[in-house]
């Protein structure tokens, strides 16, 4: 098998690499000229994919040449990163999709995110205490909510795509069972996980070679258990729901004092949905609704942000980062009281994304000294009605796109894969309010709204999303991250719209992150040292962390796609033709 790498490194050379000119995302491709940018994206006319793997950006790129559409690709991206990303990809997790059909000119929101076992209970997670226990939620069978990904990606097919199933299963069956190199990155994160003692004896098993070796880069990865799951998924997506999978999920759970059972999977159905959509300089933004919060707060942050002239003031400037940080902390503290499943709670969509309630929040931005968190709460909109997360992006040459985000929430999720199957689990049920006013992982406080019940899907951060210019698809992107996925996505957007940047760049200029508590400015290594030491005059607690988010985007212009991996993790890879 070729290397990816080699691939993508020829790829790009035989495609040429141009500077895009934007006036406000509006790209005037007889602009365009060689050089003058440091980041490139690779341009082609026919399809393109961007995921975080290069093996499974192949794996759609051939379903694209096969006259697939973006659908098709997007399924089949899906599952081969459940074999080639195995922290984050996934059958044994859930995650959104955004969808664009190009003849309807429809935009729909595909929900496959997991939902609470019919076991569950409010108080499950708290101790004798009554403290949130954060061992049962994260890494005990107690965590893991019943799995969407199956039914979601099949629904995709079957609604919106060209190809039989098992023909787009096939491909991530053939990497599970021949193997694929190990990159350095996956190597390193086996190597952390190994270490930290947080796989089960299965999984230890799948990912150490024999005698309990570390796997290195260049050693072939073979998980032959997994694809013996994938041939009958292949044969039968709901194989995983009612067959044998099925039974062995459940008889390990009930095992192991988990609560997934046989009528949880076999009952289990994603949902169509309406996305949150809303205007943002002649742009329309298309996100994802509850139980994700992503569509609801990126568009409550461009309406409060529009008036706000961010491209004459400058990106990473001092003005430019404190009001959307100002933003932000307003956003996410509506987001501790406000959002939740709507399937089970009233959560207030008109009136969070609403123009007036953006102008309410607008008038307590000082523009001169950050606002404590302390001092603010939740607002009240009228009207109502991972870090190891990945994601990818398709646009093929009819215009149609996807926008997916999917996860097992922590690293490898929970740890813990079920016997025979190769499938490792999810640890989503951590994403529920084990306790109404309790930091979760990522430091997001969440309320009643997203306490724990039966059949409930769990509160999350994933935003997926597609921007349209004249109801047609120009831009597609999204993020890994955790609580940082909103504001890590919602920067890509504005820094092609506000700041003229062709995706390359916008993928990867550095970012920052505020979520109300804790009370941090959160800036990556490469942030302007003058901007620091203002918005720290100012008041803003600023700190140096770790990187945030890790975008694919694509963007489309008079029938040309630019794309772009995000830099921040090396195993992403974007192709086109």
């Amino acid at each position: 098998m070729p290397n990816p790498r080699y691939l993508r490194a020829s790829l790009i050379g035989c495609l040429v690499l141009l500077q895009t000119a934007v006036l406000y995302g509006q790209i005037d491709t007889g602009a365009i000229i060689a050089g003058g940018t440091i980041f490139k994206p690779v341009v082609a006319e026919n399809g393109m994919v961007s995921t975080a793997e290069a093996l499974a950006t192949q794996v759609g790129l051939d379903v694209l040449k096969d006259g697939g559409n973006a659908v098709d690709a997007g399924v089949a991206v899906g599952m081969a990163l459940a074999v080639t990303l195995p922290r984050a990809g996934n059958i044994g997790g859930g995650g959104f999709m955004i969808i664009h059909d190009a003849k309807s000119g429809e935009t729909v929101a595909l929900d496959f995110r997991e939902k609470a076992p019919k076991a569950a209970f409010r108080d499950m997670f708290l101790d004798e205490e009554g403290n949130a226990d954060p061992k049962k939620s994260r890494f005990s069978y107690l965590a893991s909510g019943v799995p969407g990904t199956v039914r979601g990606l099949a629904l995709a097919a079957e609604k919106w795509g060209s190809k039989d199933w098992d023909e787009l299963v096939e491909p991530a069956i053939k990497l599970a069972e021949d193997g694929f190199p190990v990159y350095t990155d996956l190597a390193s994160s086996l190597k952390t996980t190994v270490e930290r003692k947080r796989f089960n004896k299965e999984a230890y098993q799948t990912f150490t070679r024999r005698n309990g070796k570390l796997f290195k880069a260049g050693d072939t990865l073979k998980q032959p258990d997994l694809a013996k799951s994938l041939k009958q998924i292949a044969k039968d997506p709901d194989a995983f729901y009612t067959g044998d999978i099925a039974e062995k999920i459940a008889k390990n759970m009930d095992k192991n004092g988990g609560m997934i059972t046989l009528d949880d999977l076999a009952s289990y159905q994603p949902a169509i949905r309406k996305p949150i959509t809303g205007d943002y300089r002649g742009y329309t933004i298309a996100s994802m609704p509850p139980p994700s919060s992503g569509g609801v707060h990126i568009v409550q942050m461009l309406n409060i942000l529009e008036p706000f002239p961010l491209g004459e003031w400058g990106h990473n400037t001092a003005k430019t980062v404190h009001h959307i940080v100002e933003t932000m902390r307003l956003a996410y503290a509506d987001r501790s009281k406000h959002l939740g499943d709507s399937d089970f709670v009233d959560v207030p969509i008109e009136g969070l994304t609403s123009v007036a309630y953006a102008d309410d929040l607008r008038s307590k931005i000082n523009p001169l000294k950050a606002t404590r968190s302390t001092e603010i709460g939740p607002g009240a909109p009228q009207g109502y009605e991972s870090d190891e997360t990945t994601h990818f992006s398709v646009i093929d040459k009819e215009g149609n796109a996807i926008s997916c985000t999917y996860t097992l929430n922590f690293s490898y999720g929970s740890g813990i894969m079920i016997p025979g199957t190769g499938i490792l689990m999810n640890n989503e049920m951590d994403d529920f309010s084990a306790k109404p006013g309790v930091p979760n992982a990522y430091g997001l406080i969440g309320g009643e709204f997203n306490a724990v019940e039966p059949g409930k899907r769990m509160l999350s951060s994933m935003s997926p999303s597609i921007v349209l210019k004249d109801s047609e698809v120009f831009l597609a992107t999204g993020s890994p991250g955790g609580s940082r996925i909103i504001t890590a996505t919602m920067q890509v957007i504005m820094n092609v719209i506000d700041h003229q940047m062709n995706p390359a760049e916008a993928d990867s200029a550095v970012r920052f992150h505020h979520q109300w508590y804790p009370d941090m400015l959160w800036v990556e290594r490469g942030f302007p040292g003058d901007s620091a030491r203002i918005l720290g005059e100012m008041g803003h607690k600023v700190e140096t962390r770790t990187t945030i988010g890790a975008t694919q985007t694509i963007l489309r212009s008079d029938g040309v796609l630019y794309g772009s991996s995000d830099p921040r993790r090396s195993s992403g890879a974007v192709m086109g033709y």
